[in-house]
């Protein structure tokens, strides 16, 4: 398995590839609607400007980006190229993730997904993660979603994961 690292510069010109390929993926699901776009991939200067960019791979064929929302570590984007896909990376970074989060004292890390496809919220509730009703600056990211026509494509869930190490 790659090891998880940070994301170089040179790596940030080679993600929108890496998560428009990963959004291929969607493509054909019962729980998506395929005749609606998803949102383009993030650019190279996007990414340069996350709190925190973990990739896995040289040359990455996986990352996932962190922002900060309502003060708290926010999983923005998981992408894993499909050639790399069901080896473990996206865990891998999810776990590398909430290290990070627990690791800058953010007292939770939130993200928002398809609730009803396997590899979005089942995922990410394999890995710890709740569905929760999102207030703040999360239920504001919802609704910008929903103005990007996310909700249209398929229904969207907030989740949190509380990364403070239990006793």
């Amino acid at each position: 398995m790659p090891r998880i690292r940070d994301a170089g510069a040179a790596d940030l010109v080679l993600l929108p590839e890496v998560e428009a390929a990963s959004d291929t993926l969607l493509f054909g699901r019962p729980e998506i609607r395929g005749d609606l776009p998803l949102p383009g991939p993030a650019d190279p200067q996007e990414l340069a400007a996350a709190r925190k960019v973990l990739v896995a791979g040289e040359p990455p064929v996986a990352f996932v980006r962190l922002e900060e929302v309502g003060g708290c570590a926010h999983l923005e984007q998981l992408s894993v190229h499909p050639a790399a896909a069901r080896a473990g990376l996206g865990r891998a970074l999810v776990e590398a993730a909430v290290r990070w989060s627990r690791e800058a004292g953010y007292p939770a890390l939130t993200l928002c997904t398809f609730a009803r496809v396997p590899f979005n919220a089942p995922f990410y509730s394999s890995c710890g993660f709740a569905v929760v009703q999102p207030s703040g600056e999360l239920a504001r990211v919802r609704e910008h979603e929903a103005e990007l026509g996310l909700d249209r494509i398929g229904e969207r869930v907030a989740m949190c994961f509380d990364p403070t190490p239990q006793s």
